[in-house]
């Protein structure tokens, strides 16, 4: 594992959690390398949330279980972190935050922090997050500059008198957490990279944006909505139209038709509105009409847990629809990737006219990492559609990709339909042409599979033994394998986990001993190896709680199965 600061603020919704959050991330992010997530109850107020911020002298993409450093905001926020807690963790909170029988039980380390007294003192209870923010800068001796910049930045609309008063209120914190003497410390990097501040949310955005969507049409459903508020705030600026649906049936619906139309739209959703959407899904595979869709994933069946994480929806998409047609499911797990795979669903369901998936989950949207900047491939704003001649056949069988035209773009009549075609596009119940449309559609299985995504593998190229993931266990896998003792292990980390090339199974080959981790309960990726590439997987490393994968956790759970 490696050097790292875990510091976890608890309190409930509405409480300014997010706020504090984003002052410290960019903060820290100076000086420091940080990784923050959240972990949230399904409400609108109250309840307990807890935001963890790691801070480490080296990059880190994870989160630690164990707690170092915790902030109690209120009454209700101890009850659930207990076991999170060991005898060194420092516990800060006013004195009535912790029963006494809590004290007793868990022998805490309690350090009084009187937040709300000194908010009081600062002139108003509202200043609390901004001390809060000050007394921890303080604790790891961050510039104080930094936090005044950060301040004004936030604040300087609402006018010089607010500003100044924030800016007051964070040198009060600032002063009690430098003179705070705090046990467990790290040294600070002797530089930092200037990297951007990003979560995946905004990494899907962006790469949308790079990949010329011009409209979006969803209906809202945690945690994909930000998806949605981040491209219609993008509206003005890219000429984005974003539409919300009276639901998410209409809302792919509308998608397809504005690809039908020439436009790049996408649906936002979880897997809940994803299901709803599944028959919209086979009208885009036999109209070969494009479409992407982002699905983020949360804990089913049916509502579940719906503000958690969980990998437990990959089947959902690879099957989803009735009828045989390919499709392309890509699973970024860096944030870097958010952009990339964002960015390409557009092109690639432009180019072979399918429906592309991009599926990521709760965790990885919703946490803030460091990313390094770079430029965004213009390649992938190539437009396939063609100008149409009088006699076009939207379904010429001449090629397994048959040129795509848009009503109104040149002299020919673009149709298309949900019944079983001809070339022309002209509905048939002709047996013949059933089987020789519906095996150009198949075909295209093959085409797509050259422009697969790679996957990338992590550790010695030499390896004996190999552990696979996909999604958002990139992370705390890749910590794994560059603090691990053992030397002839590596990580693969999958983009794409549909539909797999048989190129892809060389990896497995080399390797005498698999080991898949997964975020869900059947081991779904295990089973697509088996089924795409006859894969033989020694171990599972499966987990369904709802909590994201932790450093703690996969050193043991991975250790054990390793030979």
């Amino acid at each position: 594992m490696k050097d790292s600061l875990t510091i976890v603020l608890s309190g409930e919704a509405g409480q300014g959690l997010q706020t504090i959050e984003e002052f410290l991330v960019e903060a820290l992010s100076k000086e420091y390398y940080v990784f923050t997530s959240k972990e949230v109850m399904s409400r609108v107020r109250g309840g307990n949330n807890t935001v963890e911020i790691r801070v480490s002298n080296a990059p880190i993409y994870a989160l630690r279980y164990t707690i170092d450093y915790l902030f109690l905001l209120n009454k209700n926020s101890f009850y659930r972190l207990p076991k999170r807690l060991t005898k060194d963790t420092v516990v800060f909170g006013e004195e009535n935050f912790v029963t006494s029988e809590d004290k007793e039980k868990y022998n805490l380390n309690l350090e009084t922090f009187e937040l709300t007294k000194l908010a009081k003192e600062a002139g108003n209870r509202l200043f609390a997050n901004t001390i809060l923010f000050g007394y921890i800068a303080g604790m790891l001796k961050l510039s104080r500059h930094i936090g005044h910049e950060l301040i004004e930045k936030r604040f300087e609309h609402r006018g010089e008198k607010m500003v100044l008063a924030n800016q007051e209120a964070y040198d009060m914190g600032f002063e009690l957490g430098t003179n705070y003497h705090m046990p467990k410390t790290i040294e600070k990097p002797e530089s930092v990279p200037s990297y951007k501040i990003i979560d995946g949310n905004t990494a899907l955005g962006i790469g949308a944006l790079a990949g010329g969507v011009n409209y979006i049409a969803s209906y809202p459903m945690s945690p994909g909505t930000t998806v949605l508020m981040y491209l219609a705030n993008k509206g003005e600026e890219f000429g984005v139209l974003a539409e919300q649906a009276e639901d998410e049936i209409a809302a792919l619906n509308m998608v397809i038709g504005a690809w039908y139309a020439g436009a790049r739209g996408l649906a936002t959703t979880s897997g809940g509105g994803f299901a709803l959407m599944t028959e919209a899904v086979s009208l885009a595979g036999i109209t070969e009409n494009p479409a992407v869709v982002h699905v983020a994933q949360r804990p089913g069946p049916a509502t579940g847990l719906p503000t958690r994480t969980e990998q437990g929806d990959l089947n959902l998409v690879v099957y989803a629809g009735h009828g045989e047609f390919p499709r392309i499911v890509l699973a970024p797990g860096k944030l870097e990737d958010g952009i990339h795979l964002a960015q390409r669903a557009f092109w690639l369901a432009d180019k072979y006219q399918v429906p592309v998936f991009i599926l990521s989950d709760q965790f990885w949207l919703e946490s803030m990492g460091q990313m390094e900047p770079f430029e965004v491939d213009d390649r992938y704003l190539e437009s396939f559609v063609v100008k149409t001649e009088k006699d076009y056949k939207r379904y010429d069988w001449t090629n397994t990709i048959s040129p795509r035209g848009i009503p109104g773009y040149g002299e020919g009549f673009v149709k298309a339909d949900s019944d079983e075609h001809d070339e022309s596009g002209q509905i048939t119940e002709d047996f013949d042409v059933r089987v020789k449309m519906h095996e150009k559609r198949l075909a295209k299985r093959e085409l797509l599979l050259e422009d697969y995504q790679q996957a990338e593998l992590v550790g010695p190229a030499d390896y004996k033994q190999l552990v696979v993931g996909w999604g958002s266990t990139y992370g705390v896998l890749k910590e794994y394998i560059e603090t691990t003792d053992q030397k002839d292990v590596a990580y693969l980390y999958v983009k794409q986990p549909f539909p797999l090339p048989l190129s892809m199974k060389s990896y497995f080959d080399q390797a005498e001993n698999v080991v898949v981790v997964e975020s869900n309960a059947t081991g779904q990726f295990t089973n697509i190896l088996k089924l795409e590439l006859d894969v033989k997987v020694d171990h599972r490393i499966l987990k369904y709680n709802g909590e994201p994968f932790n450093i703690e956790e996969i050193n043991e759970r991975v250790s054990e199965v390793l030979r």
